[in-house]
């Protein structure tokens, strides 16, 4: 028999035969015989959705079968939580979402998931695009499959409910609200997820307030790979920092029961912890997955029999809270209420073209606090000795530093975070005097682990906060990446533009560091940046630009809740000659505060028409200074600075670039994968004649050979000239 079939004739006949689990009740109930009805009818609906979803799908009219059965019992942690407490679920969690939706008025989650099944357009949480648990009205962010992914966010938004009261922001979460997060028991073997576990240990172990409450639902197995009996009690149960409570998710109350004691003390002691809830996996894994191929029918029965809606059918009756014949009607009746919102749910429109499945890329711009325009005399004070230099022309990590300090002066929701950024003021500088400026709670130092660089900025701005977190070199983004791909950019996308998680992430990298850090310190790929759909890159190569691109970046996040990069070369920070040392031919004047450059341009050097430079970050200045050798040989070029690179300022490069017989791309990157790339195919669609001078596909040299893969000014030049013939 179909092993759905076969749970739902089995809760059935045992019911009516009276044939169910031992259940005594407890001394102390922690449920009223209301909230114990209401609990069970939402496990029931949950059931009876996970039934519903495969047959939608065997119809051809649902598209998700990933079920919540066997996991009923996260029902009693919605009831031991409140609507305010964020929740980052589980896709296991369908149970928790209708039970909470009991808590706010207007719901209705049978209907919400149903139509998520159908893909139906009018799916309120994804508008169609996938099956995710999530509502704007439940406080429950949507999550993707990637494994425990979420749990790094969750940690950041934890750490801002408290950080939001010392500042005094306006945070969207309340002061004693906690944060709550699930994930099952093979997810928390996951590096990202012990990251997590480790940044809200380290948090606690220093009395920074983090309340959030882990859920560990472990059914033993993860798709077909066993968790070793006893393996999570074990390696959580005297963590420091991490208050270790279990709970019997297959028992209606003993999970109330557990569940409210470790909310209580997250919410009354502001410190992390985490539930262990015992739970099976019933169906096997999703809708394709044959559980009889790698467990074995004992293991099956076995899980069969734990079934938690006999479990909770028991303590029912065994509480005087219902009769047999009450329950079965419960469970009957919810399941014609699950039927009728499925049958209207494969009737409603679908996403069609390209068009509507993107609409949702980037969320839509909100009213937003306008920067406020500080006292010229606190700016002043501010800036301190700096204050008389900022007329002076000034180096690429001036710029930025000037830019960071202004930007932070006219927004307090603002805060800067990364590895070194505080005392020490960045490994280049570039920080310097920040948390002197701003004290060590705007401005402070992160664990050295990337996953939570970004998780904790992810969570932040989930608050309504606007952070700026560095990534100390390029190579490293890649320990984190889909901090940024899975979690930060697909918000939106799954959420219809309801969540937003805005930032600025400050990033140093490329090449030409001469001699020092070799491949880890000069990356020179920007392939995961640069196919995120919805993320913006911008890349300055001056002290003017960098002020102007970060604060373009900071309003975009700010008003329309992008997601923003800001790739710093390194080796530009403190240059400061062009063309002959002593020249200052690369300083540029500080701009004013409200100055910024425009998402889409460009910048054009020159007016010559025999050849135009195409080119960013390190390539300007060396293109800059072929143009100076071109014209030496009364050749005129012009210079064209991308300055952002994602997405491609398309329409200003192909007007730049008019009256250009020849376009000679720089492209600092490597030949495959880089900028270079797309430039080309913009060229080539347009009919204009275009070449390129990229790096080779490789990593880079320390020593003497750093340059020897890069774009140089030599090789620049003969292919210029090759194209003028």
């Amino acid at each position: 028999m179909d092993p759905v079939k076969r749970v739902h004739s089995n809760f059935l006949k045992r019911l009516a035969l009276g044939a169910l689990p031992a259940a005594v009740p407890p001394a102390t109930d922690p449920l009223t015989q209301q909230a114990a009805l209401d609990l069970f009818r939402h496990q029931c609906a949950s059931r009876h959705l996970d039934r519903t979803s495969r047959a939608m799908q065997k119809a051809g009219q649902g598209y998700y079968t990933i079920g919540s059965s066997g996991h009923e019992g996260m029902a009693a942690v919605a009831h031991a939580t409140r609507p305010d407490d964020m929740a980052f679920l589980h896709y296991r969690d369908a149970a928790f979402q209708i039970a909470r939706a009991a808590q706010v008025p207007g719901q209705d989650p049978i209907r919400d998931i149903a139509l998520s099944f159908a893909a139906a357009a009018e799916d309120p949480i994804s508008g169609g695009r996938h099956k995710v648990l999530g509502s704007r009205a439940l406080n429950i962010p949507p999550q993707t499959s990637t494994i425990a992914s979420h749990l790094p966010k969750a940690v950041g938004a934890a750490f801002s409910i408290g950080w939001a009261g010392r500042m005094g922001a306006q945070a969207h979460l309340p002061e004693d609200s906690i944060v709550l997060c699930s994930f099952g028991d093979a997810s928390a073997n996951h590096s990202t997820a012990q990251g997590a576990f480790n940044a809200a240990q380290w948090a606690a172990f220093q009395d920074l307030p983090v309340p959030i409450l882990f859920v560990c639902e472990d059914n033993g197995i993860g798709i077909s790979v066993r968790t070793p009996p006893g393996w999570i009690a074990a390696g959580f149960a005297h963590r420091p920092g991490l208050k270790y409570v279990f709970g019997d998710g297959l028992r209606l109350a003993d999970a109330a029961a557990a569940a409210t004691r470790a909310a209580a003390y997250v919410r009354e002691t502001r410190r992390p912890a985490f539930l262990h809830l015992r739970t099976v996996r019933l169906y096997g894994h999703a809708g394709s997955d044959v559980a009889a191929a790698y467990l074995s029918p004992e293991e099956i029965a076995g899980a069969e029999a734990d079934d938690p809606l006999l479990h909770s059918a028991a303590y029912l009756i065994a509480a005087g809270h219902a009769t047999a014949d009450a329950v079965r009607d419960i469970y009957t009746g919810t399941a014609d209420l699950v039927a009728d919102a499925a049958r209207h749910a494969v009737t409603r429109p679908r996403l069609s073209g390209a068009a509507e499945v993107m609409a949702a890329l980037t969320p839509p711009d909100r009213p937003a606090a306008r920067a406020n325009r500080p006292d010229p005399a606190a700016r002043r004070a501010t800036f301190g000795a700096d204050a008389a230099q900022t007329d002076a022309p000034q180096t690429l990590a001036k710029g930025l530093n000037w830019a960071l300090t202004d930007l932070m002066l006219q927004d307090p929701q603002i805060a800067v975070m990364g590895e070194d950024v505080g005392a020490k003021g960045g490994v280049y500088g570039v920080t310097q005097r920040l948390q002197e400026r701003f004290g060590r709670a705007r401005v402070f130092d992160t664990l050295l682990d990337e996953q939570t660089v970004l998780g904790l900025a992810i969570g932040m701005a989930h608050n309504g906060l606007l952070p700026i977190p560095e990534i100390q070199f390029l190579a490293y983004l890649h320990n984190a990446e889909d901090q940024l791909r899975g979690e930060a950019a697909t918000l939106s996308f799954f959420s219809n533009g309801q969540y937003r998680n805005p930032m600025v992430v400050r990033i140093a990298g490329l090449g030409y560091q001469r001699g020092f850090g070799g491949h880890f310190h000069n990356d020179n790929t920007i392939a995961v940046l640069r196919d995120i759909p919805g993320l913006i890159v911008a890349c300055p190569s001056t002290g003017a630009e960098a002020a102007g691109l970060l604060r373009a970046c900071t309003r975009l996040a700010r008003e329309a809740g992008r997601i923003c990069v800001l790739l710093e070369p390194i080796a530009r920070y403190q240059t400061r000659d062009l063309l002959t040392p002593g020249d200052g031919g690369w300083l540029t004047p500080y701009p004013a505060p409200d100055q910024e450059i425009a998402p889409g341009t460009v910048a054009v050097h020159g007016p010559g028409h025999d050849i135009a430079l195409v080119t960013y970050g390190n390539g300007h200045h060396l293109s800059r200074q072929v143009q100076a050798r071109l014209a030496d040989q009364g050749i005129a070029a012009r210079v064209i600075d991308l300055r952002w690179l994602v997405p491609l300022p398309e329409a200003a490069l192909l007007d730049a670039t008019r009256g250009c017989d020849r376009i000679l791309i720089v492209d600092e990157c490597r030949r495959s994968a880089g900028p270079s790339e797309g430039l080309m195919t913009l060229f080539a669609e347009a009919d204009r004649r275009a070449r390129r001078v990229t790096a080779e596909d490789s990593f880079i040299a320390t020593g003497p050979a750093y340059a020897a893969t890069l774009p140089s000014v030599e090789g620049i030049m003969a292919a210029a000239l090759k194209m003028l013939g």
